[in-house]
């Protein structure tokens, strides 16, 4: 069981969603679950394993949404969470959480939330891509690249990318849909053609859903981004989701060179992660 629930747990991870799981470390006297069960839950509410189920099951499963919903604050400052629950309902003067139960015995679980590590589609091979990549195998983050020049896109420029994709846009973005780009925590339009960048940005904008992964970030200026805010506005796009882009990107530290726009680029995504935001 421990390993069905630690390999569902990486795909999920794989697939770009945050996973909570709860772990038994300790037990004693009558118990449901011994050391080593394990419950996995994602913020979508699918869920794997168990931890002994009836009322222990119910408290910790409680605990983890709230761990993933709204309880990231906690879980960044330590870590996770240690709970000691006793399986007794009228148990008094412990140091432990006591469960309407008549077992007797004694749990402590740890609980603790994973979240993916970056995967950034880089829309736009060129010098500043290829700057972003190099970030990204310093960090340990995945990169994929995506440009309609085939020699911008292949293995001897990106010789660790998770995915290369040359070809048009059109052929790129109809075999994806909100589900398979949730894969990306971040999209970064990086083209060396303006129109190549519009129609990446209004096909993403058209099929991800409110809330969802990935965020969008385009390389540019004021005017050029206007000029993609009309474009997506007329095509019906909601502002909502328009402005939920960031241009430009990249934090403000006054980079110039491709190298120093890619750190002030991934410099930004580290920042939106740690704060666990995602469009806003």
């Amino acid at each position: 069981m421990t390993r069905a629930v630690l390999t569902w747990v990486l795909e999920r991870l794989e697939r770009g969603e945050s996973v909570a799981m709860a772990s038994v470390i300790e037990a004693s006297g009558s118990v449901p679950g011994k050391p080593g069960a394990r419950l996995a839950l994602t913020p979508s509410g699918a869920r794997f394993g168990t931890i002994g189920g009836a009322g222990l099951e119910l408290k910790v499963e409680d605990a983890l949404r709230g761990m993933l919903n709204g309880g990231r604050q906690q879980v960044h400052e330590k870590g996770g969470r240690v709970e000691t629950f006793v399986l007794y309902k009228d148990a008094k003067g412990e140091e432990a959480t006591p469960l309407d139960s008549l077992c007797g015995g004694r749990v402590t679980v740890a609980m603790e939330v994973m979240d993916p590590m970056p995967h950034v589609l880089i829309a736009g091979g060129g010098h500043v891509g290829r700057a972003v990549a190099i970030v990204c195998d310093t960090l340990g983050w995945s990169h994929s690249v995506f440009d309609v020049r085939a020699e911008y896109a292949d293995a001897e420029r990106y010789p660790f990318a998770s995915e290369l994709h040359a070809g048009s846009v059109s052929g790129f973005l109809e075999g994806e849909d909100s589900d398979s780009l949730v894969r990306f925590s971040d999209v970064l339009l990086l083209g060396h053609d303006w129109a190549v960048d519009q129609e990446f940005l209004l096909g993403m904008l058209g099929r991800i859903e409110g809330g969802a992964r990935p965020r969008i970030g385009a390389i540019g200026s004021t005017v050029k981004w206007n000029a993609f805010r009309e474009a997506a506005v007329d095509a019906g796009v909601s502002e909502e989701a328009v402005d939920s882009v960031r241009c430009p990107i990249g934090l403000d530290i006054g980079a110039d060179s491709p190298e120093e726009i890619a750190v002030a680029v991934c410099a930004e995504i580290m920042s939106l992660e740690k704060r666990g935001d995602s469009l806003d």
